[in-house]
């Protein structure tokens, strides 16, 4: 086929999957076209045909064929969640290119304003909410698109290696170099990082602390896409939390750990336990509003641990909350220097009854 190219994977690309190298290396291809391609074997690896979350290795030389043109003369930029694009961008991309957004002068100081820690490899900001990682239908500023104000001092364009949705506020991890991303990126998959989160839910747990164990499957709404619990068709989901405070009945105050990473699982753990996250409407419905607290959703990154690419030393990185988050603390009386403890997944078992000593058998009196 007239076009078609073969390209070898580089050292700093070990290990990523073979969809992530194309949206690293061809960003010119939507999602769908490269699941297309595979599934009609136009794409190999090494000569061989390949599936989309097949580990690539450095010198394996990957097929490329030519990125079909779409209407409008522009190409298919990769969507929020990597499941698509978005056809409103497509005109406006004639060239294929880092992702970029409709972003303010203000909007980008703002972002460098949010810069928390960063040394030679590893860059956190402290996202706002209401911010979007990524860029999607009707989304056109998103950190995604402004990556380039948070080079610093480094020529290379920062990575993103994991995402918070839109409306949760907290600590961002991104990487400095591909190398970093790699080790990074690693470093989620298998569970050698921790990361902490600070919710206000209403209502409060029945426990003061424990694990809430539901598999969350994705269902099509008339408000879009919404996860759900569900039994037989869930994948596995397990969050631990803890009360750092209560104000009665009314509200909580919640230390919480996803011990699995399902799309907000958080946010339907917390509806789960009939304590739904402030001002999550979607899935707390009216439940999830008190009068005279703030709208917004009261759902904070508050700290990740994470071992640093090179050293493999922990570095912790916490996050103030957001305005919103300290006005409704002040209002319930909870005390804002609460510490920061990370949970850990034994937290179910710290409750259990522990067994209590066997009495030693009296000895009988001497006559």
């Amino acid at each position: 086929m007239s076009g078609v190219t073969l390209r070898k994977v580089k050292a700093d690309e070990a290990d990523i999957r073979l969809d992530r190298w194309f949206k690293r290396n061809c960003p010119e291809f939507t999602f769908g076209q490269v699941q297309k391609f595979l599934r009609g074997g136009q794409i190999r690896v090494d000569g061989k045909r390949a599936k989309a979350n097949q580990r690539v290795e450095p010198g394996q030389e990957i097929r490329v064929p030519p990125a079909p043109v779409m209407s409008g003369g522009g190409t298919g930029p990769w969507g929020e969640d990597g499941s698509g694009y978005n056809p409103s961008e497509v005109q406006q991309r004639k060239h294929a290119g880092p992702a970029k957004s409709d972003a303010t002068e203000a909007e980008l100081q703002a972002l460098r304003d949010s810069v928390i820690f960063y040394d030679e490899l590893v860059l956190a900001i402290n996202k706002p909410a209401g911010l979007a990682v990524q860029g999607g239908t009707n989304t056109n500023v998103h950190v995604d698109g402004m990556l380039d104000a948070l080079k610093l001092d480094s020529k290379e364009r920062p990575k993103l290696v994991h995402r918070l949705d839109k409306d949760t506020s907290g600590v961002l991890l991104l990487a400095r170099s591909a190398s970093a991303a790699h080790a990074l990126t690693k470093a989620f998959k298998d569970k050698s990082t921790r990361k902490l989160y600070w919710a206000i839910v209403t209502g409060a747990p029945a426990e003061r602390e424990g694990m809430i164990d539901a598999p969350l499957a994705k269902i099509a709404g008339k408000g879009g896409e919404k996860m759900v619990i569900d039994e037989k068709l869930g994948k596995s989901a397990q969050s631990v939390f803890r009360q750092l405070h209560r104000a009665g009945r009314k509200a909580a105050w919640l230390a919480l750990s996803p011990l699995t990473g399902r799309t907000h699982q958080l946010r339907v753990h917390c509806e789960a336990i009939e304590c739904p996250i402030l001002g999550d409407g979607k899935y707390g419905g009216p439940k999830a509003f008190i009068d005279g607290l703030s709208n917004q959703m009261h759902l904070h990154a508050r700290a990740i641990d994470f071992p640093h690419p090179v050293t493999g030393h922990r570095v912790v990185i916490e996050a103030p909350v957001p305005e919103h988050f300290a006005e409704t603390l002040k209002k319930l009386n909870f005390d804002p220097k609460t510490p920061t403890k990370f949970l850990t997944p034994e937290i179910h078992r710290e409750k259990e009854e522990k067994p209590k000593p066997k009495a030693k058998p009296s000895r009988a009196r001497k006559k």
